[in-house]
């Protein structure tokens, strides 16, 4: 209680904060400016860490409500649903929080401060984290940032629910290799049009109370050293008033990596001086050292820390405060409310690319051949940075409860050298029993090793943090051969002291003992077809994240059961695609088509292509259903009907299942350019924006940004904008009709073609083909029309100079609305004119 001690003594004499800093030494604020930050009594000040997650549900701490992975959220093009998953985030972890003490310590992910949304632009489809975005386009991304933001803060601005994060500024889209001092040179227009503005929106429209600080240098300048954008620009022209905090080891990486200063010493001064406030890491532990070299002034370590500890006030866990967020209780986690939205958000997060001859939806007394191993992977569920799912559906078992009548084949893994989840055809009879203390406490037929235990027990009659596990089961393959068993513990990496220990038995073999140090056991088993006994057994004894049990088997065996499932059913529904072990933040990955959680081939990986093939040759209708957090480049022809789910959050399986049964029409719209080709990209390297993304791009895609079909049909006509003088917003109407039998949601979409200036582009300057204005859903019943009202404002419609300024001219501005980019979609060209003189726009 000494910090509610501390607030009662300064209760007539000011500001508590100042109060606070008053009584540190500079040793004592060089703490509370790291991560974890320990008591001050003295201060006032319980333990606190920093590090929070909530991408897309609160994170890595324990039982959460799992929605679609960012870029899926982004597929749903829908501000309003955005923001209602931001508040539930928000609400589970004051929820978390709120059932301990406010003074009691917390461990790293068990606070209020929210290191999401990721807004950095999804410049190349090979980037691992762009799952993480919400996708290519600035507008879009700015927009569904601001929805996040605001959701995660709440209405009022004295009283943050949480504290939201938007990440990472800035520049900031792979390679991964390298990220640690890469150094990005965009022009001025690129980084004013493209790299800014969902950065300048999260701030100005959105009010985030946080920002973060990226890896990489700019023009040289480490970002989190840059005073030029944190200073000048974010506080400056944005009058940004919250903190700062670096991604982690951002800072150490100033003189580790960048060179940019010699020791930490210097480097922990560069970031404080550059408007980095909050040090993720423990580089600021030598800012007491800076100080005593006149590196930097305690004044402005007092700066920094009245911006973070403000925010520790007006949380309501520093000095005493009050939160009204405080009454939220501990069962408001996982509520029925929850689960529902997150399977509104995993159906509308569905994009149809391809349904030739209407296939879809299908009856649901069709016999399906359900094939793939993302059909039942709890990984592809969940994505990357995210919560442990109470009940998570996968696709496997969303299609059983829809169709029933389903035979299951893993047909191939997902790429050469990778492996996947041993599938339960070659489980039979896997029971798993649970013991504490050497008494078993829990037994049940389980259908594969696949579990996320992070900080959560996988039964409910055991605590989350000790205990032990046996599976048993008659290990089927699906034919004789050299297979590669695996055992993949994740390993926790802060403040570790133990790994979990496994022991594994194939027939009367065992085959690998001990603690697994270094997250997976490997081991060959060669097979003649017959079933053995298999027994696994889990001591979990420290906080690694979970176990699966995996393998790489002989490609024929596995194609020969998939092709014989296709042929006994009437449509083969193939889940293909990625996984977060292929595509990620910095992963240990070199297979071929992957590299570091990056890619080198936007194909569908070889292994799939091959089970397609052989599908194909089946003479099967094929629905493909991609999981993936970017986009893949399918060749139409090997499929009737083609979707994508991205990692689709714990309700995926019935989303899915919904979605091809017509239960729920699909109404997901593209936040990515599917490119035919990799050899359509320019180098990864480059962060130039020409011939990148649907604004520049000059080739023709497989399918463009904003596309998505229906099971209904729309149409528009009464298209209509009054001419409007430099300066003012655009007001566009538009009738949209539901011309067809179903009813659905239709995304309306309008893109603006600017009047060309006259400025001569240079070489590398990209050439804008369109951007997108404004968007809008709209929900029609067959015949039902709608007028929509769309508005366009100024900066939106801005043109953007060399020089990185921005203007709006006056001219004939060239204006698309319908149901996708223009001409390849329902919809109407219209001409605005727009008079007057030339008018400047601020950064």
């Amino acid at each position: 209680m000494i910090w509610l001690l501390f607030a009662q003594a300064v209760s007539g004499s000011g500001d508590p904060v100042t109060a606070s800093i008053a009584t540190m030494s500079v040793a004592e604020k060089a703490a509370q400016l790291q991560s974890s930050a320990p008591a001050d009594a003295e201060a006032g000040l319980p333990p606190y860490d920093w590090w929070g997650e909530g991408l897309h549900g609160l994170a890595r701490n324990g039982h959460a409500t799992v929605f679609p992975q960012a870029i899926g959220m982004a597929a749903t093009w829908d501000p309003d649903l955005v923001r209602r998953i931001g508040d539930t985030v928000a609400t589970e972890a004051r929820a978390k929080f709120n059932a301990q003490p406010v003074a009691a310590p917390r461990r790293i992910y068990e606070g209020l401060t929210i290191w999401s949304p990721n807004i950095n632009i999804f410049r190349d489809p090979r980037w691992g984290r762009g799952q993480e975005t919400y996708g290519e386009d600035p507008y879009l991304t700015g927009t569904l940032g601001v929805a996040f933001v605001t959701g995660l803060q709440g209405p009022d601005p004295l009283h943050p629910k949480v504290i939201a994060t938007p990440k990472h500024l800035a520049v900031h889209s792979g390679p991964e290799a390298g990220r640690d001092g890469f150094d990005v040179d965009p022009s001025p227009r690129d980084l004013e049009a493209t790299y800014l503005p969902a950065f300048r929106m999260a701030v100005i429209d959105g009010k985030a109370r946080s920002l973060m600080c990226a890896y990489n240098s700019i023009h040289g300048t480490p970002a989190c050293a840059d005073g030029a954008l944190l200073n000048d620009r974010i506080r400056g022209a944005w009058g940004f008033k919250g903190f700062t905090v670096s991604d982690c080891d951002a800072v150490a990486n100033i003189h580790l990596f960048h060179h940019y200063r010699l020791d930490g010493a210097a480097a922990a001064a560069a970031a404080v001086r550059g408007g980095t406030d909050l040090n993720c890491g423990n580089a600021y532990s030598a800012l007491p050292a800076a100080v005593a070299s006149g590196l930097v002034t305690e004044a402005e370590l007092d700066t920094a820390l009245t911006r973070a500890l403000t925010a520790r006030r007006d949380l309501g866990i520093a000095y005493g405060a009050k939160s009204p967020w405080s009454r939220i209780k501990p069962s408001q986690i996982g509520t029925p409310a929850h689960r529902a939205l997150a399977l509104e958000a995993a159906r509308k997060a569905i994009v149809l690319l391809q349904n030739t001859g209407d296939r879809l939806p299908l009856a649901t007394t069709t016999r399906l051949a359900v094939i793939g191993a993302n059909a039942d992977d709890l990984g592809v569920l969940q994505g990357n940075y995210h919560g442990t799912a109470t009940a998570p559906v996968t696709p496997l078992e969303g299609l059983r409860a829809r169709f029933g009548n389903v035979v299951y084949a893993q047909g191939s893994i997902l790429a050469d050298g990778a492996p996947v989840v041993v599938p339960e055809t070659a489980l039979i009879g896997l029971k798993a029993e649970y013991s504490v203390d050497g008494r078993t406490v829990a037994t049940r037929a389980e259908r594969r090793v696949d579990l996320d235990i992070n900080r959560a027990a996988p039964v409910p009659q055991i605590r989350g943090d000790r205990f032990a596990a046996r599976w048993t089961a008659r290990f089927t393959p699906p034919g004789p051969g050299t297979y590669k068993l695996v055992v993949d513990v994740p390993a926790c990496w802060k403040y570790c002291k133990s790994h979990d220990a496994v022991r594994l038995w194939i027939g009367d073999r065992q085959l690998a003992a001990g603690e697994v140090a270094k997250g997976r056991v490997e081991v060959d088993y060669v097979s003649n077809g017959t079933p053995v006994p298999l027994r696994l057994e889990l001591d979990h004894v420290s906080d690694d994240e979970g176990i699966r049990l995996m393998w790489l088997p002989p490609a024929e065996p596995l194609l020969a059961q998939a092709v014989a499932a296709a042929e006994s059913a009437d449509v083969a529904v193939v889940f293909a695609g990625l996984s977060p072990d292929l595509e990620g933040e910095a992963l240990p990955v070199q297979v071929p088509g992957f590299v570091g959680g990056d890619r080198t081939d936007i194909a569908l990986p070889f292994a799939q292509q091959r089970l397609l093939a052989a599908l194909k040759a089946t003479g099967k209708p094929i629905v493909l259903v991609l999981a993936s957090g970017s986009a893949v480049a399918v060749d139409p022809a090997s499929a009737d009907a083609i979707l994508t789910m991205w990692y689709p959050g714990e309700a995926g399986g019935t989303a899915v299942a919904d979605t091809l049964a017509g239960v729920s029409n699909p109404s997901g719209r593209l936040p990515v350019t599917v490119y035919a080709k990799t050899s359509d990209l320019p180098a990864f390297v480059d962060y130039g924006m020409k011939e990148r993304t649907y604004r520049y791009f000059t080739g023709t895609p497989l399918w463009g940004f904003g596309h998505g079909l229906s099971y209904t049909r729309f149409g528009y006509d009464g298209v209509a904008a009054p001419g409007v003088a430099t300066g003012a917003p655009i007001t566009v109407t538009a009738r949209v009709a539901n011309t067809g039998t179903r009813a659905g949601e239709e995304v309306v979409q309008a893109y603006l073609v600017p009047p060309p200036s006259d400025e001569p582009a240079g070489f590398t300057d990209p050439v804008l083909q369109r951007q997108l204005a404004a968007f809008t859903r709209v929900a029609l019943k067959p015949g039902e029309t709608k007028t929509v009202s769309l508005r366009i404002d100024p900066r939106t419609m801005g043109s953007v100079f060399r020089d990185g300024t921005r203007r709006v001219l006056p001219g004939t501005y060239r204006l698309w609305v319908g149901g996708g980019q223009p001409d390849a979609a329902a919809g109407r060209w219209i001409d605005v004119a727009v008079t007057g003189s030339p008018l400047d726009l601020p950064q």
